[in-house]
């Protein structure tokens, strides 16, 4: 009688359990109520409050594809998309330069802006990545100042100086000739240099993703390049004044 009375026991609280799982289970499935008021992602109606919102330069049309299409180029082969945007900026900034001159188009200058470019561009593509991953403070504001500083300091007269030196060099000037030219082009340009370019390095590092500022940069180094090289023909003229009266006279003793 006793054992009876213990297997109805065990077997009772068996069922017990077993009703406990079932409702347990009914409730995890059970759909949600009305009176839940926290809605689910999936069931929100979009509305101005809850829908992303893109970013201006994303919302351009076929501006912004062509700057998407660049910018997976610039992801996949880096070091050729560099090359060919330097090419294309050289190229518009020395036919800009050219027309502003007032003479004849010089194809062997243009050649001369595209082999500089060319050069330069790789140097200057790791130049903005190094200078992207370092100077990275807790203080927004002072990573990019210092970043700005660092970039005017030790970018900008060296570039200058190597692209004022290779113009004058592959125009065939001399050593002395080339140092003349880079002395009276470099600080004049890098002066001028800090009414620009600082405000474009902190706009650049500050909302724009690593892969579309050589876009950026390269619509604003348009303008720029074509001030360098009309910078350049202005120092070219007054070599070639300073050298006219030099030569008058020895031309007079040939002819005497």
């Amino acid at each position: 009688m006793t054992v009876c009375w213990t297997c109805r026991t065990a077997l009772r609280r068996h069922i017990d359990v077993l009703r406990t799982l079932r409702q347990r289970r009914s409730h995890s499935t059970k759909e949600p109520t009305k009176t839940d008021k926290t809605p689910r992602p999936q069931d929100q109606v979009p509305t101005p409050n809850n829908v992303p919102t893109l970013n201006f330069w994303q919302r351009l049309g076929p501006l912004t594809r062509a700057a998407q299409a660049y910018a997976r180029a610039q992801r996949k082969r880096p070091y050729a998309t560099q090359v060919c945007t330097s090419l294309f900026i050289y190229l518009c900034s020395d036919i800009s330069a050219q027309s502003m001159g007032g003479r004849d188009y010089d194809p062997m200058r243009t050649a001369r802006s595209l082999l500089i470019g060319s050069i330069s561009s790789i140097p200057s593509y790791k130049w903005f990545v190094w200078l992207s991953d370092n100077f990275n403070y807790p203080s927004r504001i002072l990573s990019l100042a210092t970043k700005v500083v660092v970039n005017q300091i030790c970018f900008t007269p060296v570039f200058n100086t190597y692209f004022f030196g290779m113009q004058a060099l592959l125009s065939g000037a001399t050593l002395p000739e080339t140092w003349d030219r880079i002395k009276k082009t470099v600080p004049v340009s890098a002066i001028n240099s800090c009414k620009l370019w600082p405000a474009v390095t902190a706009f650049s590092f500050a909302f724009l993703p690593l892969e579309y500022r050589p876009v950026f940069g390269g619509v604003i180094a348009v303008g720029w390049q074509t001030y360098l090289s009309y910078l350049n023909r202005l120092a070219e003229r007054s070599s070639a004044r300073e050298v006219e009266p030099l030569e008058a006279p020895l031309m007079e003793k040939v002819a005497a």
